[in-house]
């Protein structure tokens, strides 16, 4: 009975975090993918002095801080049950009758200038639109900036949506501009860097993409998530090198794919399938430590087979590399970049693929070694550490999985 009693207890302890788990999740889950915005602006030189400027938006988020800043209850009113009722010609109408306010919001938070300093001057071109992007509308803006002749770079400053206003805690701008000083290109904004000139350097360039790809990673708990499940399971390097070689190959090529849009899924598929990823990577541990109860030093044990994976371990690699390709759709959703391939947007996708990866690589470096000397040197406490950490990730991960797919 005493011998029943020891065997069940780290299972009894895995079930009660799993629940702790669960029921703190409602605070977790507003970091995974949530509370943040990304603006996309495309710009083109039509002519000498004349810069023209799409802008897309988050259009709720757009009525309610333009509505705050201007002090313009009416848009707030009439913007808000439009939104609400999905009507596309509603929300259009909402901004062109507060076309003002909402051209203030935007001149007080975004400015172009050229190379002395001087400002342009900016003026909006037709009517405002409404389009869908991962199933959020966004509006779009187009602005007509006529700058002085004096030639050299142009500037670009942009803070739309800061945190200040509460209403979401980041805010990512990707900028496209095609023939703009001649030069084409792309670049990413943000708090800390909310500038950039068509002077700046490729080595710039590349490097807040760098920069955005690692963010990215880290501020996207899911991913975060999915990964830990990852190293909690694998039982020596060989098989976290190969899953996690193998979930950067298949996620890399739908990211790319899908930033280029090649490939379009909706993200209401999406994010509910990174969610149950999340889940079953962690329940594949799980389930062999319940196979094996009472035997932990088994749990770790590994049979014959091409590349020192048993069955378990190939079925393992499967189940990542499939997943993987699901989430490579969404790393590209934080850029929605939609334009045609060039050179120099294939080449800041993948180095904003190399930030992922290179969070990737530290939090695997950080975290399996210690496992390592676990395994070797208590390999009980070893199997309570890995299955607490997978039964944490399967209970968040099933949670966002149900929230995603019937709540939202």
């Amino acid at each position: 009975m005493h011998a029943v009693r020891h065997r069940t207890r780290p299972v009894v302890v895995v079930l009660l975090i799993a629940i702790a788990a669960s029921t703190l999740l409602n605070a977790a889950s507003a970091f995974a993918h949530g509370f943040s915005s990304v603006v996309y602006i495309d710009m083109t030189s039509p002519e000498k002095g004349h810069v023209r400027t799409e802008l897309q938006l988050e259009y709720d988020l757009l009525v309610v801080s333009a509505a705050d800043a201007e002090h313009d209850d009416p848009l707030f009113r009439q913007g808000t049950p439009a939104f609400d009722a999905h009507d596309h010609a509603a929300e259009a109408k909402a901004l062109d009758d507060h076309a003002k306010a909402v051209m203030a919001y935007i001149e007080r938070h975004q400015r172009l200038t050229v190379k002395d300093g001087t400002a342009c001057t900016p003026t909006q071109d037709g009517p405002a639109r409404i389009t869908q992007r991962d199933g959020t509308d966004y509006a779009i803006v187009d602005l007509d900036y006529r700058c002085p002749e004096s030639g050299g770079a142009h500037e670009l400053r942009s803070a739309l949506f800061p945190n200040s206003e509460g209403y979401v805690r980041g805010t990512k701008t990707i900028v496209t501009y095609e023939e703009l000083d001649l030069k084409s290109g792309t670049a990413s904004l943000d708090a800390r860097h909310p500038a950039f000139s068509t002077q700046q350097s490729l080595l710039t360039e590349y490097w807040e993409f760098f920069r955005l790809g690692a963010n990215h990673l880290l501020t996207g708990i899911d991913h975060i998530l999915f990964l830990l499940a990852l190293i909690a399971g694998s039982r020596r390097l060989r098989e976290i090198v190969l899953a996690a070689s193998s979930f950067t190959i298949a996620h890399s090529v739908t990211f790319i794919l899908a930033a280029l849009g090649v490939v379009a899924v909706p993200s209401g598929l999406v994010e509910p399938t990174i969610a149950l990823s999340i889940a079953i990577v962690a329940a594949l541990h799980l389930r062999r430590i319940w196979e094996l109860r009472g035997r932990a030093a088994d749990v770790e044990e590994v049979g014959p087979g091409p590349l020192g994976l048993d069955a378990a371990g190939w079925t393992r690699l499967g189940v990542v590399f499939c997943f993987g390709l699901v989430h490579g759709l969404g790393f590209a959703s934080a850029l929605g970049i939609d334009q045609g391939a060039s050179w120099s947007l294939l080449s800041s996708l993948v180095v904003f693929n190399l930030g992922i990866e290179s969070v990737q690589l530290g939090l695997i470096l950080l975290t399996f070694p210690v496992l390592t000397l676990l395994r070797r040197r208590a390999p009980l406490v070893n199997v309570g550490t890995t299955g607490t950490i997978a039964a944490g990730v399967c209970a968040m991960g099933l949670v966002w999985f149900f929230e995603r797919a019937f709540l939202v």
